[in-house]
Formats: structure tokens, sequence, C-alpha cells
């Protein structure tokens, strides 16, 4: 899409003209079109970022028009103009959708700085809306796992429901991940997602930093602070690492959110607060609930809805997916095209991830920055990755993983050199997608050369 593009609907050839003339001295691209059904044929072909809309147009009025280019082009500016306006119609166009409504004869000056400040909009508009693009795909759940695929479900049915959550799973799994897809996929989304991360907070500081606190409270308190429960006010707040709350901590925080209101350090005022709570733990809490670490009624408060994320050996088949979308990460940004071989991929995935998937982020992250080629190979890994092999005292589990995955490979290179190592075709076959057969057959290291 060009720069500046407008569109002008009138049915005066004059007036057309002269708009044209003005916005092409400002530099603009334009387009003229007479009547709704030139506007709309316009619409696909152009994609103007403004459209100057006459409301009296021959066959299709210019209301008519407005609503139809208002249900499929959200993010166009819509600039009504019209020689005979009144206060009602410039009231109804702007309750549907128009960005300003300008009367005839028009004045070069108006029309100028409307449509300069409806390009503001326009450009915020798709500035947010990158942003939340941006924003989603960074909490995107990357996996192909049936372990994952289900909790990715259950996110999806929890979400809406606002019942309180309590993510369990070892360090490095992804339970603020999921956390933050709880919350953008609730009623909440649009309100704050408030992180305390409770294993990084002193104890004395806990309480200021969960109600806050007035000015004076206690000594170097010189202003009035708001804590974090009154942030998340009608939002989501996330206990990240909760079992290492202290039990006096606990035992305030259990209380407020029974209540719903709490009394900031030092204030008599109190405050109501409407919250929904998601807390993670990579502590077993019925061990901590049993050495008196953690309250057992505060536990039954925060586990409404239990999920638990699976480390990354448990769920091999995540980790070539997982590395290839964090080295893709780094190209995009650095306008690169690194790659990964299957020698490679086969490596990471024998190995057993005990930091799980902050762990391979950081090691792709490190490959593609040391690596000075553009192929990052089996011998470019650490030495205990690669020299990393499954004995025969492993636990039984793996070792059935690993008989799963040795007939797996033999059965789909069968399959593929029946069918002349036709991806499509043999993926069909098999009866599954063609971008499965492929993470499949780079997961099992399987190429031409098996």
């Amino acid at each position: 899409m060009s720069n500046n593009t407008v569109l002008v609907v009138d049915d005066e050839d004059y007036i057309r003209s002269a708009i044209a003339g003005i916005l092409n001295d400002e530099h603009y691209t334009v387009r003229l079109a007479k009547d709704g059904f030139e506007a709309l044929a316009a619409m696909k072909s152009f994609e103007p970022q403004v459209v100057l809309l006459d409301i009296w147009l021959p066959q299709m009025d210019g209301i008519e028009v407005l609503k139809k280019i208002r249900e499929q082009y959200t993010d166009t500016i819509v600039i009504m103009i019209s020689g005979h306006g009144t206060i009602d119609t410039a009231v109804k166009t702007i309750k549907m959708g128009a960005y300003d409504f300008i009367e005839k004869p028009l004045s070069a000056d108006k029309l100028l700085i409307t449509i300069s400040n409806g390009l503001k909009v326009f450009n915020l508009q798709q500035e947010n809306r990158q942003l939340r693009v941006t924003i989603g795909k960074k909490y995107e759940i990357i996996s192909t796992s049936h372990a994952m695929e289900d909790l990715k479900r259950k996110i999806a049915i929890v979400a809406p429901s606002d019942s309180w959550v309590l993510i369990t799973g070892e360090n490095g799994t992804g339970k603020e991940l999921v956390a933050n897809a709880i919350h953008r996929l609730s009623t909440r989304s649009t309100m704050p997602f408030i992180d305390v991360n409770c294993a990084a907070i002193p104890e004395e500081l806990m309480e200021s930093e969960l109600f806050g606190h007035e000015k004076g409270a206690f000594t170097g308190a010189d202003k009035r602070r708001i804590g974090k429960l009154e942030l998340a006010h009608r939002g989501t707040l996330f206990l990240d690492e909760v079992g290492d709350m202290s039990i006096r901590m606990q035992a305030k925080l259990l209380r407020t959110l029974e209540e719903g209101r709490f009394t900031r350090i030092g204030g008599n005022e109190p405050i109501d607060i409407d919250i929904r709570v998601v807390a993670a733990t990579n502590k077993i809490i019925r061990d901590e609930i049993r050495d008196g670490r953690f309250r057992e009624d505060l536990y039954y408060r925060l586990n409404v809805i239990p999920l638990h994320i699976a480390p990354l050996r448990e769920r091999k088949e995540d980790i070539p997916v997982l590395a290839e979308y964090f080295l893709n990460e780094k190209n995009m940004i650095n306008r690169q095209r690194k790659r990964i071989t299957p020698a490679a991929l086969g490596a990471l995935t024998s190995y057993v991830w005990k930091g799980n998937v902050r762990e391979l982020k950081n090691l792709m992250e490190r490959l593609f920055v040391l690596v000075e080629g553009d192929v990052i190979d089996l011998e470019d890994l650490p030495m205990e990755i690669r020299s990393y092999r499954r004995t025969d005292d492993a636990p039984v589990d793996e070792k059935l993983h690993s008989a799963k995955n040795a007939f797996e490979k033999d059965y789909i290179v069968r399959m593929l050199r029946e069918n002349s190592w036709n991806i499509t075709k043999t993926a069909v076959k098999i009866g599954i997608s063609r971008e499965n057969l492929s993470r499949k057959m780079k997961l099992l290291g399987i190429g031409r050369e098996v």
C-alpha cells in the first residue's frame, strides 16, 4: 500500500477534480470515483487509507457505501462530505463509524487538516494491530506433542470461564507463557495482566509490593504506592512461583482473596478488588503443605483448575519444532538465513534438557551468534549434547520412546521408498498432512541418504 492514499467519491466532476488538485499538490496518491459502485470496486484494488465520501450519490447513497466500507475495511478512515448536511446526518454517520463530517463548500485548509489527522489515526490503528500481532507471537505456544496440544485445548476451555488456575511444572517449561495465554483468551484480556514473582521479591518488601502503602506508613515511604493487587483490578493477577511465598504473607493474601478487599499499609479505607488469580509453581505443593511451608486452605483456594506443563524430556517431538522456531525468530530480527541440519536436530532431540524450553532457547541464541556460517551442524553443538547417548539402563518410558521412534522411522522410510521419496504422496498414503510428515522426518533424522 502506498503512503497517504485517498479515494475521493463524489458525483460532481468539478468537485472531484478540485479535491484531486489540492491533494496532488500535497503529494497524496489519489483515486476518483463518481458513485458508490465505483467506490467499492476501488476499495478492493486501491486500498485507500482515507475515503472522502459524499452523502448524496446516485443509485447508492453515501450512508449505504459507508456501511459497506465499515463492514469490510475496519481501519480505513472515512470522512463524509455534503452540501446539504444537518447535525442529525453528521451524528448518524459518526455513529456508523465515519471519522468526521465536512460541509460544502469545502475549505482547502480544513480538508487537509482533517485528512492529516485521519491519517494519524489510521497509522496508530496499524501500529496497534501490529503490536497485538507481535505480542501474540511472543506468547504463542509452539508445539506438536500430544501433551502440549492437550494443554492448549484445556487453556481454550478454561480461559473464558474466569475460574482461578494453578499451573505446575519445572523451571523453564513456560508457566508464564500459559498464564499469558489464559489472560489473552479471557474476558479480561483488555484489562491489566499483573505479574508478581514471589521468588524474586524479599519477604520484607512483599507486603508493600502486593498491598501498596500510604505516604508516611513507614520510614522511607515518602509517597503513596499503589500495590499489585490494586493494579490488577478487573484484570488478571499472576502469582509466579507462589510456592516461595512466606507463610505470613500467604495468610494475609488468603484473607484478601476471600474478602475481595484490602487496606494499603498505613491506610484506613478498604479497597474493593475484582481480580482473576492465576498462580504457578515449580514445587510439589502437597509436599510443601506436609512440611508446613504452604497453607492448605490457600492451596485449595488457588487450585480451582490445575494445569500441568510436562517437561521437555517428556515431549521430545517439540524439541526440533522449538529449535527451528527460535532460530527463525533470530533470522527475522537480524535478516539472516541460518538453518540447522537434521543431524544437529537429532542430537538436540536426544538430549535431556534439565532447563527445559528456556535452556533450549538460550542455546539456539548462542549458536546463532557464535556459528559464523549459515549452517548450524552437529559439530557446532556443545560437547555434552553431541556426546549424550541413551543407555540400556535408561528408564522404561525412555526405552519405549526409543523403540517407538525406531519403528516409526523404519515405517516412514519404507513408505517413502515405495512412493519414490515423494513427500506429498507418502503423506496421503500414511494419512497425515505433508507438514506433519516433514516434521517427523526432521525429528527422526530421515533424509534421502537413508
